[in-house]
């Protein structure tokens, strides 16, 4: 009974091997029989579907592309439109500085010389016994009055009126002196006070001038840096739009291609039912799949045409060439199957 067990199980192990080589003997022998056409028709869809999504990506990208630029253009502008404006205040302040720039300068050349001229009085004044005599103007016409006075109602000697006279011009030259050093003092002093607001008037001109001079050049350097910006995008655009164009051009090359395996695979089809069938329905299927022929020689033609024109047009421009363009050119004409 073991003995007719174990026979048993080692027949089952045996057949069951034996089917399993036999299935993949016919896998094999499938995958052997299957016709190149069809390993490189996958092999051009999954092509296809590659440069599809390459050319979608692309326009996707050249769409964000022209929203960025459409941005800094805008950016661009409102800062020109800025750096407009700082220019035309700045022309208005340097128009104002040099206006009052004249009269400033002669303020100060009329306080140097208002200066000097009652340091010169100062000077000449200053020979008297002290300096509250000297700037006293209300004692000296009192005594100058008491003089002329006394000269007038007292009885004096000779001496003495000659002493009196004397004095009464001592005191005059002194009071005209001090007048004459009071006239300056005040024209200085309002030339300093008109010097001095006019001074300050300039200096606030030139503030603004330093403000508007540093905003223009703030300005300048955003515009340079959106203008390096929307260089670089527009540099990003054309490689992008470059991509896309060989994008398609590689799309045109593989549906030639794909025609190409399908009209091979028609025409295997009417030779195998010219076959089948070898009388009157073999003469007409001979005959539609000649004119099928015909017509699918026709479009692929017309199609490596306008192909190899696009190539020579792009060789012409002085664009780079693929692979596929080199042999569109230099290849022979309508080698399409």
């Amino acid at each position: 009974m073991r003995d007719q067990h174990t026979n048993k199980s080692g027949g089952s192990v045996k057949s069951a091997a034996t089917t399993t080589a036999q299935t993949r003997n016919r896998e094999e022998g499938t995958s052997s029989r299957q016709p190149p056409s069809d390993s490189n028709l996958r092999t051009l869809q999954d092509f296809k579907k590659t440069l599809l999504e390459e050319k979608k990506t692309g326009e996707e990208t050249i769409e964000n592309l022209n929203k960025k630029i459409d941005d800094t253009k805008k950016l661009i502008d409102a800062e020109r439109i800025n750096l407009d404006e700082l220019r035309a205040k700045l022309k208005v302040v340097n128009e104002q500085k040099d206006a009052e720039f004249g009269r400033f300068t002669e303020l100060k050349s009329a306080l140097v010389t208002a200066r000097e001229q009652m340091k010169s009085l100062d000077e000449k004044a200053s020979t008297s016994r002290s300096r509250k005599d000297r700037y006293d103007l209300v004692n000296l016409n009192n005594q100058l009055d008491q003089i002329e006075r006394d000269i007038q109602t007292k009885k004096l000697s000779k001496d003495e009126e000659r002493r009196l006279v004397l004095k009464s011009k001592e005191v005059a030259t002194k009071l005209y002196s001090l007048k004459a050093i009071h006239k300056k003092e005040d024209k200085y002093r309002t030339i300093s006070i008109q010097y001095d607001v006019l001074k300050n008037k300039m200096n606030n001109l030139f503030e603004q001038k330093s403000e508007l001079g540093e905003g223009i050049g703030k300005i300048k350097s955003e515009l340079d840096e959106l203008l390096n910006l929307r260089e670089s995008l527009y540099e990003d655009r054309r490689k992008n739009i470059r991509n896309v164009r060989e994008a398609d051009a590689k799309l045109e090359m593989v549906d030639t291609q794909l025609n190409a395996i399908q009209f091979k695979r028609t025409r295997a089809s009417s030779e195998q039912r010219a076959r089948r069938y070898p009388r009157g329905e073999g003469k007409e299927s001979r005959y539609a799949a000649s004119q099928e022929k015909s017509k699918r020689s026709k479009e692929n033609q017309d199609r490596w045409n306008i192909l190899k024109e696009a190539a020579l047009k792009k060789m012409s421009g002085g664009e780079k060439l693929t692979f596929e363009e080199m042999k569109l050119i230099y290849g022979e004409n309508g080698s399409v199957d």
